[in-house]
């Protein structure tokens, strides 16, 4: 079976990666972290940039569990991209980030993570940043 983690390079992103290793640790599991934009010109927070990547990727390979980083821009959202993921995989579990939103906010702007909970079918974790 597999943790699989929706990584942003945000808070909640570090939030959920932490979460997922803690997981992936506590139940033997193989663990996969994502990264996944739809890509074009304009400016993507939630993209992870080299040195992020970096970043991830040593945690990863020294946390004692079989685990990968994947980036993926390739014109999918990233509920897309987990649903895929979800339905390639033996995923158990899903570890998302959340961050704090008025009503106001998640109407203008959607939320990703009321999509991702409404879409990908296997249990899904959604942990909060301090």
């Amino acid at each position: 079976m597999t943790i699989l983690v929706a990584y942003i390079p945000r808070p909640e992103g570090q939030c959920a990666l932490e979460k997922g290793i803690e997981l992936a640790k506590e139940r033997n599991e193989d663990l996969i972290v994502v990264n996944a934009t739809p890509g074009g010109a304009g400016e993507d927070l939630s993209r992870a940039d080299a040195q992020d990547v970096e970043r991830v990727e040593q945690l990863i390979s020294v946390c004692g569990i079989k685990a990968e980083f994947k980036q993926f821009v390739r014109g999918k959202n990233a509920v897309e991209e987990l649903e895929e993921m979800v339905n390639t995989h033996n995923v158990s579990m899903l570890v998302i980030g959340l961050r704090k939103r008025t009503a106001v906010g998640k109407l203008i702007m959607g939320s990703m993570a009321q999509e991702i909970l409404m879409s990908v079918s296997c249990p899904i974790l959604a942990v909060k940043a301090n």
